[in-house]
């Protein structure tokens, strides 16, 4: 979404100092995330010793009996890491001249 917004400059150089960031759109967009995510962090701060946690072997023994759903954390991937945009279907780069591919490569004789 295209939007125009007056934001303080020297804000903003704090903002891209502190977070490393190389343009004015990675730093806004982190600083939503991060108001997005505080809601989430609200939840669990409201949970705060209202839940039981055992890490006992017995603990973890007496979940699997119970068949007690595991849950899978994942760790965030930051915003500006580089990613690689994949090729439409069907556009595929060629390869450069001279070099074969890695399929081409395990193919040969």
């Amino acid at each position: 979404m295209r939007t125009n917004i007056d934001i303080d400059d020297d804000l903003m150089a704090a903002a891209m100092e502190a977070g490393g960031f190389k343009t004015k759109k990675e730093a806004v967009e982190e600083g939503l995330r991060l108001v997005r995510r505080r809601k989430v962090y609200d939840g669990l701060l409201a949970l705060r010793g209202k839940l039981h946690w055992d890490d006992s072997d017995e603990g973890w023994a007496q979940a699997r009996e119970e068949g007690a759903p595991t849950l899978v954390v994942q760790e965030p991937v930051p915003p500006y890491a580089a990613t690689r945009k994949a090729a439409p279907a069907g556009k595929a780069k060629p390869a450069k001249p001279g070099k074969a591919s890695a399929r081409a490569r395990s193919k040969r004789p």
